[in-house]
């Protein structure tokens, strides 16, 4: 009986590392899927902004251009 409690106790030791050691990789990958949605969004948001100084740099040139035309006429 004695043998047995102790059989017991080791492989409810065990599992439960074994569950802490998952829980624990669950975080890290969580933790750095965050910080991947960090990136991703940072990127995004100098991805706009570039679109956005383009844009304006465009519609300056249209601008630009159509003003000199209509001066020349």
């Amino acid at each position: 009986m004695f043998w047995i409690m102790i059989t017991i106790i080791a492989v409810v030791g065990i599992l439960t590392d074994t569950y802490t050691r998952n829980k624990k990789i669950d975080l890290k990958r969580l933790d750095k899927e965050i910080e991947l949605e960090k990136l991703r969004l940072e990127n995004y948001d100098k991805e706009t902004e570039k679109m956005k100084l383009e844009l304006e740099h465009t519609k300056q040139l249209l601008l630009d251009t159509h003003s000199t035309s209509q001066s020349g006429k």
